[in-house]
């Protein structure tokens, strides 16, 4: 009995090991089929229980705003082997290190990321059975790490050409990814740093999401982030028809899906903001005469507007709800010492104008 239990131990010992190399191998080649043609990598190496390609990159298709999507030093990805017994795929860990990512929004407000992989993926399913039989199976992913890394967020929205920030000292963690069904909740954790003219601010993005029907709950956060950085957004969107000199920007959003729909209340600090006066009395901040607006500033060196979404993430004119943005016009009238009456014969400017601009800071 011992002898015959010391035999069936060994096979299985060798049965997991010989299967390990065996998938170590078929996810060489299932990579490899992946990422060609839109992409390559110079090594991969395969070992027991671990495989690490080197160089990866994946090149931008037509209409990119640039060369790469994704560019990675390193890639390691740690296999349970115990899943083998299973026939399943179990990634404990996946590191991705020394990484550059590309996101792109284009004109008509949506939203792309690494979209040459899918496309490969859905051109090596259409070729291949085999390929179309790999997407169906079960794979679960526990952990990936993104380390040293640098960011570039390409908005078509808001300029031509696309208006460029960089994300850099970029890390992330993602947790809980199951596939193909992704309906499961994925965990999210990022920070970086933006860096401007005079200021280096840092952005924090945290919560879950269901990837199958994008319910999530998230947070989001900017610090000391130069104004100047995100003049587009805030400032030439909302209405000023003025150069802004100088300040930062704090924000949190609280934001939940379900079902589509959005509710994301926050709030945004402007820190010691500067206005330009170019002599033209006709020129105005967010409906407010330049000049006012700087006088008033000299003893405002802090003003906080809060704000909040509601809205279909369907509805391609989504905005924020009327009486919102009346709050936010009448607060910030109310910290430079104008009458809510003067106010509310430019409110429907105010209104369209806050809500575009938030729009496109928070995307859809």
């Amino acid at each position: 009995m011992a002898l015959w239990a010391g035999a069936v131990i060994v096979v299985l010992l060798l049965a997991l090991v010989g299967g390990g190399f065996f998938v170590a191998h078929e996810m060489k080649a299932r990579v490899l089929e992946a990422l060609e043609p839109l992409g390559s990598v110079e090594d991969i190496d395969v070992g027991y229980a671990r495989i690490t390609l080197s160089r990866v990159r994946l090149r931008g298709p037509q209409g990119w705003p640039t060369d790469d999507t994704m560019r990675a030093e390193r890639v390691t990805l740690n296999v349970d082997m115990r899943a083998l017994l299973t026939n399943r795929v179990h990634l404990r860990h996946v590191t991705v290190d020394g990484f550059y990512l590309s996101v792109a929004r284009f004109a008509d407000g949506r939203v792309e990321l690494l979209p040459n992989l899918r496309q490969s993926t859905r051109e090596a399913q259409a070729g291949s059975s085999e390929a179309a039989a790999h997407a169906q199976e079960d794979r679960l992913i526990d952990h990936v790490t993104f380390e040293r890394g640098t960011m570039e967020f390409f908005d078509e929205s808001v300029q031509t050409p696309p208006y460029k920030i960089l994300i850099s000292d970029a890390r992330a963690n993602v947790d809980n990814l199951h596939l193909p069904a992704l309906v499961e909740p994925t965990t999210l954790d990022m920070t970086g740093s933006i860096k401007g003219p005079s200021h280096t601010g840092t952005v924090a993005f945290n919560g879950w999401v269901k990837i199958a029907n994008k319910d999530s709950q998230t947070h989001t956060s900017l610090h000391n982030v130069d104004i100047v950085t995100l003049d587009p957004y805030l400032l030439r969107k909302a209405g000023a028809k003025t150069s802004v000199t100088g300040g930062t920007l704090d924000l949190t959003l609280d934001a939940t899906v379900h079902d589509s729909r959005i509710h994301a209340p926050g709030s945004v600090v402007l820190n010691r903001l500067q206005l330009s006066d170019n002599g033209n009395p006709l020129d105005t901040f967010l409906t407010i005469p330049t000049k006012l607006a700087i006088a008033a500033l000299k003893n405002h060196d802090q003003i906080k507007l809060n704000f909040e979404l509601d809205g279909d993430l369907r509805d391609p004119k989504f905005s924020l709800n009327e009486s919102l943005i009346n709050k936010l016009a009448e607060g910030f009238a109310k910290v430079v010492g104008v009458n809510t009456e003067g106010v509310a014969k430019n409110a429907g400017g105010v209104v369209k104008s806050i809500g575009d601009t938030l729009k496109h800071l928070f995307g859809k």
